[in-house]
């Protein structure tokens, strides 16, 4: 089969294959952490519906779990060049625009019990007609508060605001307001859409 039949699942799981070598290459391994056993119990459709968060992923560059000095992180940083664009993980409602000098240029998403957080993001938050909204002019995107976004939309770029040291988004989750390890949810998403596609006839072609 060749790279340009590919559709947009194939896609995805050529960038979801890369990133598991990444994690395996970094010696990644989740953590456990409440709730994760509700990553084994998601249908396979709703698995088969998310999207890898990041376009031109370089590497993980800081994983889920302790850090020094008592600090615990609370998501996956994922390094790509920045302007690289961000893409909803899946379908849901933005609940909050952030801007701040932590997280930077951000937003959380909800979809059902799992929110979603996005960080270090390019733009600037503002407020109009009593509604919070990001805006990145360069990338040509404006997210609004309360906005209904499908899995895979564009939502913005890869930045540097907040605190970091180099371009890369941090995406944090949640199920039920438990943190979650990123990588476990990934791992599961890769399995289930990894087989949706084997299942397929037109990958049996050579």
């Amino acid at each position: 089969m060749k790279l340009n039949r590919f559709g947009r699942l194939e896609r995805f799981l050529l960038l979801a294959g890369a990133s598991l070598i990444a994690l395996v290459a970094l010696g990644y391994h989740p953590n456990p952490v409440k709730a994760q056993n509700s990553v084994s119990t998601q249908t396979a459709s709703s698995w088969l519906a998310a999207s890898f968060p990041v376009e031109n992923f370089e590497e993980y560059s800081s994983p889920y779990g302790p850090r020094g000095e008592g600090e615990f992180h609370y998501g996956l940083d994922i390094a790509a060049p920045q302007g690289s664009y961000i893409r909803n993980w899946w379908v849901g409602e933005v609940v909050e625009v952030i801007d701040d000098d932590r997280c930077g240029v951000g937003l959380v998403i909800q979809s059902g019990k799992w929110e979603h957080v996005y960080c270090h993001m390019e733009g600037q938050g503002g407020q109009a007609n009593g509604r919070n909204y990001l805006i990145d002019r360069e990338g040509g995107v404006i997210i609004w508060q309360g906005q209904q976004l499908s899995a895979g939309v564009r939502i913005g770029r890869v930045g540097m605001s907040g605190r970091t040291s180099g371009p890369h988004l941090h995406w944090g989750l949640r199920y039920a307001d438990n943190w979650i390890d990123p990588g476990t949810v990934l791992r599961a998403m890769y399995g289930e859409q990894t087989a949706a596609l084997s299942s397929r006839p037109d990958t049996q072609q050579n």
